[in-house]
């Protein structure tokens, strides 16, 4: 970070020194009050810039926490799922039907079965 040489303190309490074909002291103070005004909405901006970027870098390793943490549990969830096999989900739809439908699914499969 750059140094910073004055505060808006520094700048409001300099004293210049006054000679015969100098500057009109009103119209340095009128600027240097400009300055101050300016130089302390800078320094304000600037802290609450600070601040959001601090809270933002807290808030991106949350994030990175919750992924790696929910990463391993989605990897661990996921793997008894794909051991699951197409037969398996068409046995398991037969016991279904069976049990729901029960004698009705019975008799139109021996229905089909003569006519064929």
């Amino acid at each position: 970070m750059a140094t910073i040489n004055f505060t808006p303190k520094d700048i409001l309490q300099k004293e210049f020194r006054q000679k015969m074909r100098g500057y009109d002291p009103a119209d340095v103070d009128s600027f240097l009050d400009n300055v101050i005004k300016d130089y302390e909405a800078f320094t304000k901006e600037n802290q609450h810039l600070q601040d959001e970027n601090e809270r933002l870098l807290a808030k991106v390793d949350e994030l990175t926490k919750q992924i790696s943490v929910g990463g391993q549990q989605t990897v661990q969830t996921s793997q008894p799922a794909s051991n699951v096999t197409n037969m398996d989900i068409l046995k398991r739809l037969s016991n279904l039907e069976r049990h729901v439908f029960g004698s009705q699914l019975d008799s139109s499969n021996s229905n089909t079965s003569h006519r064929l």
